[in-house]
């Protein structure tokens, strides 16, 4: 019978959760570029998924800083990875602030046009999307900041999460196979 290891512990999470706020904040950016460059009308539909794409990223940074103060507590505390831990989490508290704040600007500039029942101008399709990706890039570069720091903790000072181990006998969790029977 096959078998699934167990969900790891919310301390354990952050390696799986992590990869997602990076994932979707770093791929919004193109949602707007290429919303704000077609036709007001065609774009438009790049500039909501794009406002998904952030909105889902923006709350994932939430689970993502909570899963990595509780991995932190129980990070060995060596002074380099206590140094670098401590900027971590900084700088994934300002990517969390950040973000939150780019969210609210965003989701107003694609809500108070419709809000007020304007059409779709080039102002509101175009520049206004294309100005706020200037706002984004220090997101980004904050976000990617942060991620670096994180990297260095896995790569160059070997933190791990603490996940439950494997069985002892590796072929435990495989399925029994049957006999061939010619």
């Amino acid at each position: 019978m096959l078998q699934f290891s167990a969900i790891p512990s919310w301390d354990a999470l952050h390696p799986l959760i992590i990869h997602f706020p990076i994932a979707l904040l770093l791929i919004a950016p193109i949602f707007i570029v290429v919303g704000a460059v077609l036709t007001p009308a065609k774009g438009r539909s790049y500039l909501i998924a794009a406002m998904v794409l952030l909105l889902v990223g923006t709350a994932s940074i939430f689970v993502a800083v909570e899963t990595g103060e509780a991995a932190g507590k129980l990070a060995e505390r060596t002074p380099g990875v206590a140094r670098v831990l401590e900027t971590h989490e900084s700088l994934a508290e300002r990517t969390q602030a950040v973000f939150s704040v780019l969210s609210v600007i965003f989701l107003a500039l694609l809500t108070v046009p419709w809000l007020l029942k304007a059409s779709d101008t080039r102002l509101t399709t175009t520049i206004l999307p294309l100005a706020f990706l200037v706002l984004y890039s220090a997101g980004a570069l904050l976000l990617v900041n942060t991620a670096h720091n994180g990297g260095r903790l896995v790569h160059e000072f070997g933190v791990r999460a603490m996940v439950t181990s494997a069985p002892s006998d590796a072929n435990a969790a495989l399925p029994m196979e049957t006999p061939d029977r010619d």
